[in-house]
């Protein structure tokens, strides 16, 4: 073997041990009478120690390597006696007796250790020297894990995991999807899976009855932190349940993953209706690492000759806890912060409630002490805290005001990486209307039950009907989100028409599912979790990307290997293409 012991293992208990280690030099030390090289490898770092006095000619050649050679050192393992604790080799090194170079190496674009010169960018196209670093190679780490507990707990709970396809049907319904020419099927097309969601309602029809996947996903979306081309899923479904039983069934994993992986006791999954949650915080996902709920002033605000309030559909706001002391200046940043184009509100109005027990706003020309102490009262504040309000129409205004929210929460350190708020965000709306097209779209997809008490509003009143749905939130990430579905081919039929496909376009969409519930649908349920976004959080990040192996950039783009690129004429000819490529230049 090329080495008997890893860069990671070595402890005081293996002193005078002789030792063969394989790795790359992580960087080199001259001090004269004797040079240390620290070596790398996947495990950790050991010293190795070479000494003039003792072997003057392997000293010099090792003073040769350079970072990132890949070398091989024999020699035996000795106490240190200057340690390092900051390591958990850092007891012993390795008197090196003899060393070989296994491969010679240019010096890297970026210096390889946690704290790099590297940008995202340069480190992209240069992901597999990134790879080495520590900090990124502990996300994958933590990855693996999530991953083998995962499957662990599953298996535990008698879920059989199953593949399906990677080149499907491509449906009209959610994001866009990427498509795949089929070269013996010229002018058709595959879609790469946006989720695998049709294949488990059919393994529930094959008696399946408790399906798992760790699985990749696709999806043609403009990109940011939480998003990328392709990502993955834990993929489930369920026979003979309903949505307690998926609730219980899940929480039940995600309370194994925080003690498995994190050892931490993640406390109550609360509960909470789409309504509540949009009217207290503004957001289907809301950050209950601290409170700072809404409260609606619109009856206290109107009617005082202030066109900005009495002109808005909704006047709301938050009570900044101890921000009474805040300057001008700081709120001019808070009223920066709103006014930016992606927040969209036009101005912020503030009142204090100063620690003497006077109040002073920025609107007292039209409301005097009288009118601010109902204010007072209608957020519970006490001497020291500031009000914060927003008005305009009602769903732009709570959204701006949910981004002021967790912007104040950040300010003020109430949303502490290592600690975690589970939520069950439950009872969405089943449809929403969409102005421009004048059609409805489903909130999830077409497959969601509607509640059984709403099914007879489809008919009447169908934007009021309340899906069978659930999102599991945790502090403010939606960590995955599923329903119980259509197992009625009547309803499922329904459901189609109120979505605008006539009878012909369903079949020809969805007959295949619809078929196979002639031949006896159980009733059933599932979820699906964003696996990337539940890495990123336990690993406290805010960008998926850290845990992802080979991630693409915000354009999409792999730039490691130039991807997606042109192809030859001839491979578009082969596939009965037609394709305007861009050139360099162009």
């Amino acid at each position: 073997m090329y080495r008997t012991h890893n860069c990671g293992e070595l402890r005081l208990n293996d002193v005078g041990n002789a030792i063969t280690l394989c790795g790359w030099v992580q960087r080199s030390r001259d001090l004269g009478g004797m040079t240390f090289i620290d070596l790398r490898d996947r495990y950790g770092i050991t010293q190795l120690a070479f000494n003039m006095d003792t072997r003057p000619d392997l000293c010099r050649e090792a003073r040769k390597l350079g970072r990132e050679f890949v070398i091989r050192a024999i020699g035996i393992v000795i106490e240190r006696s200057s340690k390092n604790h900051k390591i958990p080799t850092g007891e012993i090194e390795m008197d090196v007796i003899s060393f070989e170079i296994l491969n010679a190496a240019e010096t890297p674009p970026f210096t390889i250790e946690d704290e790099t010169d590297g940008g995202d960018e340069l480190r992209m196209k240069y992901r597999y020297l990134d790879i080495r670093r520590s900090a990124v190679r502990k996300n994958l780490e933590l990855r693996h894990k999530m991953a083998f507990y995962t499957r662990n707990y599953l298996a535990g709970q008698h879920f059989l995991e199953v593949e399906t396809p990677y080149m499907i049907k491509s449906t009209p319904e959610g994001a866009r999807d990427f498509v795949v020419p089929s070269r013996m099927n010229q002018g058709e097309f595959y879609a790469l899976p946006q989720s695998p969601q049709t294949f488990k309602q059919l393994l529930m029809v094959a008696g399946i009855d408790r399906y798992f996947q760790i699985v990749r996903c696709f999806r043609d979306e403009d990109l940011r932190a939480d998003r990328q081309p392709e990502f993955t899923q834990i993929d489930c479904e369920m026979s003979f349940v309903d949505q307690e039983d998926i609730l219980s069934t899940f929480e039940g994993l995600a309370r194994h993953l925080f003690d498995a992986v994190l050892g931490v006791d993640p406390g109550v999954f609360q509960r909470m209706t789409w309504d509540d949650a949009m009217k207290k915080y503004g957001s289907d996902k809301p950050d209950l690492r601290f409170d700072m709920p809404f409260v609606e002033m619109t009856d206290l605000a109107k009617g005082k000759n202030f066109v900005v309030f009495d002109s808005s559909e909704l006047v709301v706001g938050i009570n900044a806890t101890g921000c009474a002391e805040w300057s001008r200046k700081q709120i001019d940043e808070l009223t920066e912060f709103v006014k930016r184009p992606q927040i969209g509100a036009k101005g912020l109005i503030y009142m204090k409630y100063n620690t003497d027990g006077t109040l002073k706003s920025s609107v007292d020309k039209f409301y005097d002490e009288s009118e601010l102490k109902k204010w007072v009262a209608a957020f519970n504040a006490k001497p020291g805290d500031m009000i914060l309000v927003l008005s305009g129409d009602a769903m732009p205004t709570r959204k701006a005001l949910c981004e002021l929210r967790l912007e104040m929460g950040t300010r003020l350190g109430l949303r502490p990486k290592n600690v975690y708020k589970p939520l069950w965000v439950v009872d969405f709306p089943l449809l929403e209307w969409d102005e421009e097209t004048r059609r409805f779209y489903a909130m999830h997809h077409p497959f969601t039950s509607p509640k059984k008490e709403d099914i007879a509003l489809l008919s009447t009143n169908p934007g009021k009907v309340r899906a069978n749905a659930y999102d599991l939130v945790i502090n403010g990430v939606e960590i995955g989100g599923g329903s119980v579905r259509i197992f009625d081919r009547s309803l499922q039929n329904k459901m189609f028409e109120l979505l605008g496909f006539t009878p012909e376009e369903a079949e020809k969409q969805f007959g295949f599912l619809l078929n196979a519930f002639r031949y006896g649908a159980p009733p059933h349920a599932g979820i699906a979790f964003g696996f990337d976004r539940w890495c990123a959080l336990f690993g406290g990040s805010d960008s998926i990307r850290d845990y992802i192996a080979f991630p693409k950039n915000n354009a999409g783009r792999d730039v490691m290997i130039e991807s997606p690129s042109t192809l030859a004429q001839a491979q578009l000819d082969e596939l009965g293409l037609l394709v305007r490529q861009r050139r360099e230049g162009n």
